[in-house]
């Protein structure tokens, strides 16, 4: 207990952010908020803005640079004349910003330093009226403002900082971690960051809560966390099996012996080339990656599709035979399907097993199929006509270089980049994917939980 106190005591110290930065930041937010508030006076529309978010309610940890604020329309006001009157506010408070696009657009900028979201929505009575999903943003600050108090707000900060340095903290769909509005709402459930933990390391998934007891909504997910203001939400929605997996896991370890590398991991030293074709050679697999340029989506497109492609791939080579020990996908410029294979080469032939022989249609219609073929065959082992047929591709590079790799389950936007063009990489030639990819590589050859 004391060694755990004296690490999280170190970690609060780092990570709370001073008075100084503090007013920094409301000074910043106070000025976009004036500036808003002209903008909309220039207008002569009905909206007002509010800040939300971390920053909103204090759980911010040190060297965040992020301000959300959002601009609430009525509700009786059309999509087409809110985006366009938000955009035009957010033009007016970011002048060197640019327009992003969620559920609709938005203005991404920099003030003062720090990044700012500024984004338009729905003034409505309750997160259960929502026109946009953005629009139950605000009834989130407002549930956690009522709640959380300074101390906490700081163990809400502890636990943050725990699943970034774990990897499982964000709810874009490229991590599939924690939100931070989940993370606030389980401290606020268990009352502290060592109760989240003592409580995650003895979950049983699928795990339900439901802050006020709303009960009239099922989810299929590991862990449910009814929103406390939409009935109808599931706040860990986005979060995925295996970040529940890792908490745990990390919960338990850092329980058992804590200590600060938990919340700041060291990254890893990046690989050279020469070290991936060694560790290739060292683990005696046989490695092929498909490689492209990236399309050119958000990245709440790209992972999705990537990581569709990647399944589909992995599913059409192993049943053509070629063993898929482990896959992973990369991402910067280019674009990177890596499948570690037990088995990359097969025999001309395959065996092909048709119907028993008493099922007389079926049998019949096998054998007449093969008799006059190529086949070997067809012969009967055991109760069924079999036949040994040339295999289509016998090496995994084959079949990745083929038009047949089209027709695997892809991502629209990977599909289509395929059919431009791609590079297939065999063997130690995957070592070249470590001048972009040395980390993610690193990691990959050095996996934990």
């Amino acid at each position: 207990m004391a060694r755990f106190e004296e690490v999280v005591s170190a970690v609060r110290a780092t990570i709370r952010p001073d008075a100084e930065e503090r007013e920094r930041l409301r000074a910043a937010a106070r000025e976009l908020t004036e500036r808003a508030e002209e903008a909309i006076a220039d207008l002569s529309v009905d909206a007002d803005v509010i800040l939300v978010g971390s920053t909103a309610r204090g759980t911010w940890t040190s060297g965040d640079r992020d301000i959300d604020l959002f601009v609430r329309f009525p509700p009786e006001m059309g999509r087409e004349e809110l985006e366009s009157l938000g955009l035009k506010i957010g033009h007016a408070v970011l002048p060197d910003g640019h327009e992003e696009y969620a559920e609709h657009p938005y203005v991404k900028g920099q003030s003062d330093g720090f990044d700012v979201d500024f984004v338009p929505c729905y003034r409505v009575a309750s997160a259960t009226d929502i026109q946009s999903a953005v629009d139950r943003t605000p009834f989130h600050t407002e549930y956690l403002e009522a709640r959380l108090d300074d101390e906490l707000a700081g163990e809400v900060l502890l636990f943050k900082q725990f699943l970034k340095g774990i990897g499982a903290y964000g709810s874009d769909l490229r991590t599939k971690g924690f939100s931070g509005y989940l993370a606030e709402l389980l401290v606020l459930e268990y009352g502290g960051f060592r109760e989240v933990l003592e409580a995650a390391a003895e979950w049983h998934p699928p795990v339900r809560f439901d802050p006020e007891g709303h009960g009239t909504e099922t989810f299929d997910d590991p862990l449910v966390v009814i929103d406390p203001t939409d009935p109808e939400r599931n706040v860990a929605a986005v979060l995925s099996a295996e970040n529940v997996a890792r908490v745990q896991h990390y919960a338990r370890t850092l329980l058992e012996t804590p200590r600060e590398s938990v919340f700041f991991p060291d990254p890893p030293d990046p690989l050279t080339p020469e070290e991936v074709r060694n560790l290739i050679v060292e683990r005696g697999t046989h490695p092929v990656a498909v490689r492209f340029g990236a399309p050119d989506v958000v990245e709440d497109q790209l992972y999705p599709q990537l990581q569709k492609s990647l399944s589909g791939l992995s599913d059409a080579l192993s049943r053509r035979g070629f063993d898929v020990l482990r896959a992973d996908l990369f991402a910067h410029d280019s674009a990177v399907l890596l499948f570690e294979l037990s088995v990359a080469e097969r025999p001309t032939i395959e065996r092909h097993d048709g119907p028993p022989v008493h099922v007389r249609a079926h049998a019949t219609g096998f054998y007449e199929k093969y008799a006059d073929s190529d086949a070997y065959g067809p012969f009967i082992d055991d109760d069924r006509y079999v036949v040994e047929r040339d295999r289509e591709f016998t090496s995994a590079t084959s079949f990745l270089r083929s038009d047949a790799v089209l027709d695997a389950a892809l991502g629209v936007h990977v599909e289509s980049t395929l059919k431009k063009g791609y590079e297939v990489l065999s063997g130690d030639e995957v070592g070249v994917l470590a001048e972009e990819f040395g980390t993610e590589l690193a990691r990959y050859f050095d996996p934990k939980p």
